[in-house]
């Protein structure tokens, strides 16, 4: 895994919002004072859900309420790719180009990506996307597909293409919703199209089977 740092541009402070000190008490109840380090994780995502990423600051005040060491707050959110260490769009997009991502058109996805917002990790200039290349986000089924966070959550939009991702930005520009899941009109992991193999009737109607003679039987049996 390529080396995680933290942005050269960091804010001066940071708080939690009233919103998010209640998310934060909600965490630090669920352990006890000798493992409240537990929290760390969640405390971190909370962060990323209010300001769209994980400051020096967030990181410093987290580890004073945690009772921890800065380098350990630090050591967590470098590890997880799940957190942003540098400011995000409003719409963050995370494009799987793990191998069934990358068979099925993750590249062609990418040159979309780069084309409408720019480089991986820089935010347009409206301040509306952002957008990284991850490994796999677990929808391989449903290749090629994008994780798109924002201030509504954080939904997966699979079986995608170079035209329906354009469709979702253009969307999301224009502040339209927009659905998540499978865009081409598939039902969640069916298979698509007709079954193009076991078509034949007989292996399925009992004409194919042979008679055969069953224990304590008088005569033979279907």
């Amino acid at each position: 895994m390529s080396v995680r740092r933290l942005a050269d541009q960091q804010p001066d402070s940071f708080t939690f919002t009233k919103a998010s000190e209640k998310l934060v008490t909600f965490w630090l109840n669920k352990y006890p004072e000798a493992k409240k380090a537990s929290a760390v994780i969640p405390m971190l995502w909370i962060a990323q859900k209010q300001e769209g990423w994980v400051s020096e600051p967030a990181i410093q005040h987290i580890a004073e309420r945690l009772n921890m060491p800065r380098i350990r707050v630090y050591e967590v959110a470098t590890f997880y790719t799940m957190f942003n260490l540098a400011p995000a769009g409003e719409h963050f997009i995370q494009v799987c180009g793990t191998t069934p991502c990358w068979l099925r058109g993750a590249d062609d996805l990418k040159k979309v990506c780069e084309k409408r917002i720019g480089k991986k990790g820089v935010v347009s200039k409206d301040g509306k996307f952002s957008w990284n290349e991850v490994e796999c986000l677990g929808a391989c089924a449903n290749a090629p597909m994008v994780q798109i966070s924002n201030k509504d959550g954080d939904e997966y939009y699979e079986d995608l293409t170079a035209e329906s991702l354009t469709a979702l930005l253009d969307n999301l520009e224009a502040g339209k919703a927009i659905t998540p899941g499978p865009q081409n009109g598939r039902d969640c992991s069916a298979p698509e199209g007709e079954a193009k193999t076991l078509t034949e009737k007989s292996l399925y109607d009992g004409s194919a089977a042979k008679k055969l003679k069953l224990p304590n039987t008088a005569k033979a049996e279907a």
